[in-house]
């Protein structure tokens, strides 16, 4: 067996976890993940979390065929929609879902020790397990990472702190931009990639990796790289096929250029690299009004050196940086609790029997992001008030997907429609696109007639069950996989396959989505149609949307980010769409209903009613004007003096002066500033329990008294502190700022040139004077 750099470590491995939880701290191809949980299955049943799926797989497939035999038996995996192990496997790889999943049954009782793998990712779900663990102390835990903060892990955990000797092979790093300061760019990336491929070629020992931020990208530098006499293009991400996986992480006869995801950062030896070309960029999660998008992102400081350790673990090598030198990359990638919403998280944790808010985390949570799930999952009654799991929590949480889908599926009011919504899902579920819309004009009219409602749930539920559409192109590895889970859940729902599903009503489909849940319900603005707004959010419409123009809303069921001009600008691209109408917006009262103006017919008055969602009119409505809607015409009747003439100037002009004599100290009010003339006279017409407009007739002005200053010192104040003045051709009005002891003498109309002098003004003694003409101000002298 190959001599690893952990290897010394054995001894004081196993003979401190015989009675202590281990922190282990070793770079990036040292061997942790491989020898560890064989050191430590010596002792009992081990559990092995590991963050990605492929790992998973690989690792088990690597450590059976070190023992000459087949997966499943000694060493064992689960991962979503696959299990290979029995009873009897003594070492079991799962991703921390499953481990989740597996904790909230019995604890994970079945295993005596568990290693959480490459936790310096601080994935949401291992922060959690880890958390979980440290509550209940039932089994002996070892955290493993190449960059963690060590002594801050082994404090958190109370466990001994190891750390493996460094890596065996030397990395040279070179930087390929023009200065020193750049930031990763993704703009022209897969021909910079072409560039370096080339060069290295030219002297290669070894394979090549190249990291890039998604499959896009690696599409992308795959096309570009086409054509390479004597070499193998390797695509390597979460969604690879097993065959495309085994020519990636396998030797080749020819040289081979990976292109991965930072799924090849950690835990996966590629045999053979000598060349790392580091993108600097990768797609992260980050919440947005309490949601979560995918955003592309700069790389931090550990993820570089992650990379570059990828070339150094069977030789020396070398790894390119398309960045400059001196970049300035974060530290260490965010943990995930603090930059994707806490649903997932706090739905998970109550399934298990622990209100999140209770658990002792590595860092505190953020408030913010816990009230924001807290109010969606008891919104969905999947948690009581106690932060516990309801019942429907209980349901919802074991599945392969995220809560909201989850609610949405178990909620559908038809079986027809449940089917519908486990299908589309299934494909919202699926990491990679399902298809692409790619024909030509001709194709796209012929798509139009066959879908023409621009709906990208009814075209996925329609590819998922089998039917083709000209002008799209379907990936066959998504379809694949996402047939797997939407069967998959069909079987837990008890529901009928796919080759017989049901047929379902679309505007009811919709209807039970916005209704369940009114979050996704987005409409157009005004004035920029391609962006839509909820009124917490905007979304701008994706490149290849198939709304039509004439649809004003729609639900939104997925979005992606993108970095905006900005330098804290992201913007958010809705890529999965259903559109709706403002009828059936209507009809679920969204919104709220507004009052609008006041109309004054011969059957009577009426007020116009609107109903407003996310800033957009959606219906109008004429109402009668009684009761609390004969406010609003009852004010402007008064305003405009069409009834109770002179009682509006001569009741504003009252109120203004008592803020302004209030604020020099002259009386105690607390609540002067709130105090305007609708306020006052609206409370004064619910006094006298007035609610139709010509009972106004019955009353003067007089009868409506402002009790604010002393009627005896009123007059007096109010021509000490005029609103207007009269300086023969010059008008004037004045603005009073007495905290500041400051007035404002601001231009109205009149014929002057000149600017008024101090002495033509009444006397304001200790105020200063400024004089406002336009955007000009002086001091009056």
């Amino acid at each position: 067996m190959t001599t690893l750099p952990i290897d010394p470590l054995k001894h004081t491995f196993t003979e401190r976890l015989k009675s202590n939880h281990l922190v282990v701290e070793a770079e990036t191809g040292s061997g942790k993940s491989t020898r560890l949980p064989l050191w430590a299955s010596e002792q009992g049943r081990v559990l092995v979390v590991e963050p990605r799926r492929i790992a998973c797989t690989s690792l088990a497939e690597y450590l059976a065929e070190l023992r000459g035999e087949k997966v499943g038996e000694s060493i064992g995996y689960a991962i979503k929609l696959e299990t290979r192990f029995s009873d009897d496997s003594q070492v079991v790889f799962v991703t921390p879902g499953v481990a989740l999943r597996w904790y909230a049954e019995d604890r994970l009782s079945a295993f005596d020790i568990v290693i959480v793998d490459e936790f310096h990712e601080r994935r949401w779900d291992s922060d959690l397990l880890v958390a979980l663990f440290k509550r209940h102390q039932q089994h002996r835990i070892v955290l493993t990472s190449a960059t963690i903060e060590g002594e801050k892990l082994a404090r958190y955990l109370g466990a001994e702190r190891l750390q493996a000797e460094g890596r065996t092979y030397q990395v040279f790093i070179s930087h390929q931009a023009k200065d020193s300061r750049q930031l990763p760019d993704i703009r022209h990336l897969e021909q910079r990639i072409k560039v370096e491929v080339l060069r290295e070629l030219e002297s290669a020992s070894g394979d090549i990796l190249v990291f890039l931020p998604g499959r896009k990208e690696i599409s992308q530098c795959a096309q570009m790289l086409a054509g390479i006499e004597g070499v193998v293009i390797a695509p390597l991400h979460a969604s690879v096929s097993d065959k495309q996986r085994e020519i990636a992480l396998n030797p080749q006869p020819q040289i081979k250029v990976v292109l991965a995801t930072n799924v090849a950062e950690t835990s996966l030896t590629i045999p053979n690299i000598a060349v790392v070309i580091d993108s600097g960029l990768e797609r992260r999660t980050e919440q947005r009004n309490g949601r979560t998008t995918l955003s592309l992102k700069h790389i931090s400081q550990a993820s570089a050196k992650q990379r570059a350790g990828r070339a150094g673990r069977v030789m020396d090598g070398h790894c390119i940086r398309l960045y400059g030198e001196h970049a300035a990359l974060i530290s260490v990638t965010p943990p995930e609790m603090f930059r994707e919403s806490l649903t997932e998280a706090m739905l998970a944790s109550a399934s298990c029997n622990e209100p999140l808010q209770g658990l002792d985390f590595l860092d505190p949570l953020p408030e913010k992001s816990l009230a924001q799930a807290q109010q969606l999952l008891q919104g969905m009654q999947a948690i009581d008030s106690d932060g516990l799991a309801t019942e429907h929590g209980r349901v919802i949480s074991p599945l392969p997907i995220d809560a909201l889908l989850a609610d949405l599926v178990t909620r559908m009011p038809t079986r027809a429609l449940q089917e519908a919504m486990i299908d589309y899902t299934a494909v919202l579920a699926t990491p990679t696109k399902l298809y692409r819309v790619t024909g030509d004009e001709e194709q796209l009219e012929q798509l139009a007639q066959e879908e023409n409602k621009g709906c990208d749930g009814q075209i996925a539920v329609a590819i998922l069950r089998g039917k083709s559409f000209p002008a799209i192109t379907v990936d066959q590895d998504a379809l694949a996989e996402a047939r797997g889970l939407a069967e998959q859940m069909r079987e837990i729902f008890e529901l009928p396959m796919l080759e017989v599903a049901s047929r379902y009503d679309h505007r009811q489909w919709v209807e039970a989505i916005a209704r369940l849940h009114p979050e996704l319900v987005f409409v157009r603005r005004s004035k920029r149609k391609e962006a839509m707004g909820n009124g917490v959010m905007e979304v701008t419409l994706g490149r290849d949307s198939r709304l039509p123009s004439s649809v004003e809303a729609a639900l939104v069921l997925d979005t992606h980010s993108l970095p905006g001009r900005g330098v804290k600008q992201t913007l958010t691209l809705a890529t999965e769409i259903m559109p709706l109408d403002f009828q059936l917006l209507e009809s679920l009262s969204m919104g709220d209903w507004q009052q609008g103006e006041t109309l004054i017919e011969q059957e009577g008055t009426f007020v116009e009613m609107k109903l407003v969602y996310a800033g957009r009119i959606i219906a109008k409505d004429k109402r009668v004007a009684e009761g609390a809607l004969a406010l609003q015409p009852m004010l402007e009747a008064v305003r405009s003096e069409t009834k109770l003439a002179g009682l509006y100037p001569q009741r504003k002009a009252e109120i203004d002066h008592w803020r302004i004599y209030v604020e020099m100290g002259l009386a105690d009010c607390s609540d002067h500033q709130e105090i305007t003339f609708d306020k006052w006279f609206s409370e004064q017409l619910e006094l006298l329990e007035l609610h139709d407009l010509d009972e106004l007739d019955l009353f003067s002005a007089e009868d409506f008294v402002f009790e604010g200053i002393p009627y005896w010192q009123y007059g007096d104040f109010a021509e000490q502190y005029p609103f207007l003045l009269q300086l023969g051709d010059l008008n004037l009005e004045v603005e009073y700022y007495p905290k500041r002891k400051l007035i404002y003498v601001v231009y109205r109309d009149g014929l002057r040139k000149g600017d008024p002098k101090r002495w033509e003004l009444p006397r304001w003694q200790g105020w200063k004077i400024q004089y406002k003409k336009a955007s000009r101000i002086i001091d009056v002298r």
